[in-house]
């Protein structure tokens, strides 16, 4: 194992209130989790203590509803350093049993993107690209749109009894693109152009602990998009191949599809139920659908010194962890954890699509 060497880090997080910092309450914290996914919006739950002396006699200290408060912006910073923001969205009380225990009163908070999530319509765009959609998605709920991803104008996109949330990712999913929120700034791009430099982290280090797995059971060789094009009537099939798609993505080592076609055997795949228009989007959806599954050959879950840089779609460059596991991962999952038992530390859920070569 490599030798330890631990960065000195705040072991309790911030607390600020419609921007104002609330001391008191960050005193009060007794644990929290600061939760995104890909595939999700960011949520964080605190928990308070919610016992002591109040009006000069012991009672119940948070009921007052003046700070936390549905609706209110709250944030959690590490240092100067911004974990979340968002705005409380449920209030909860846990009273433990013949009061053994300490009263709680726990937050539920919620970034904007809830916003997307809680409108439901049904409506189409005509001759609209996934930029056009997001432009208008943002323009709705007072965000503005940041659009990094290749994407094709369409006759008609609709909207079928759908949250502007569930449609959004939908269409981002066809190009390839991730969808998240920063500030009030709305982004879709896709993963490769999502930029910044890797976050080392070393184990040992930075690095607490890894587990990871490389799995050739849900990767494919190939993969096929079935439809029918209205226009020329006539029964739509394009198919891409692994090898061509992410040969600049496996260059420090083996892609899963390459290892399961020379290891097993070819493992085709046909997706006939997105419905594609043309050839040219049943493409499109072949090779972001194939690059989603073979991406995911390597998945990792790991724990590290808290750091706010640790966000979903961030690329970490893992040492230490010998020739077939170190290397850059992308993240798909961060969960920023506080309690009193161990502090403050990150989780997280690391993939990439290549297993590195034997020393």
């Amino acid at each position: 194992m490599p030798e330890a060497s631990l960065p000195l880090t705040s072991g309790r997080p911030t607390l600020v209130i419609e921007g104002q910092v609330v001391a008191d309450l960050g005193a009060a914290l007794m644990a929290f989790e600061v939760r995104e996914r890909i595939d999700g919006l960011a949520q964080a739950q605190l928990a308070f203590g919610n016992w002591g002396t109040h009006a000069g006699a012991p009672g119940y200290t948070l009921f007052e509803r003046d700070r936390l408060e549905f609706g209110k912006a709250l944030q959690i910073k590490l240092g100067e350093d911004l974990l979340f923001s968002g705005r409380v969205m449920a209030l909860q009380a846990r009273f433990p049993e013949g009061g053994a225990g300490e009263a709680e009163l726990l937050v539920q908070v919620e970034d904007r993107l809830q916003d997307l999530r809680m409108k439901r319509r049904t409506r189409s765009f005509e001759r609209a690209s996934l930029a056009a959609v997001a432009q208008r998605m943002a323009s709705d709920h007072g965000l503005t749109a940041s659009v990094d991803a290749e994407s094709p104008t369409l006759p008609l996109l609709a909207q079928v009894n759908q949250s502007d949330l569930a449609f959004l990712r939908e269409l981002a999913r066809r190009c390839e693109a991730e969808v998240w929120l920063d500030g009030t700034t709305l982004h879709v791009a896709a993963r490769k152009r999502r930029g910044g430099a890797p976050l080392s982290l070393d184990y040992g280090g930075r690095l607490l602990s890894f587990d990871v797995r490389a799995d050739l059971a849900l990767q494919r060789t190939e993969l096929s998009v079935a439809g029918w094009s209205v226009a020329d009537k006539r029964p739509i099939r394009e198919t891409v191949n692994a090898g061509s798609l992410l040969g600049g993505e496996t260059s420090d080592g083996e892609g899963g599809a390459a290892l399961l076609q020379s290891k097993i055997g070819a493992r085709p795949d046909t997706v006939a139920h997105l419905q594609p228009g043309s050839a040219d989007e049943a493409r499109q959806l072949a090779e972001a659908w194939l690059r989603q599954i073979n991406r995911r050959f390597v998945t990792g879950h790991g724990t590290a010194q808290p750091d706010a840089r640790l966000r979903c779609g961030a690329t970490v460059a893992l040492t230490g962890l010998g020739p077939l596991f170190s290397g850059a991962y992308a993240l798909a999952e961060v969960c920023h954890r506080f309690d009193m038992a161990a502090g403050l530390r990150t989780e997280f859920v690391a993939e990439r699509p290549w297993i590195g070569r034997p020393a």
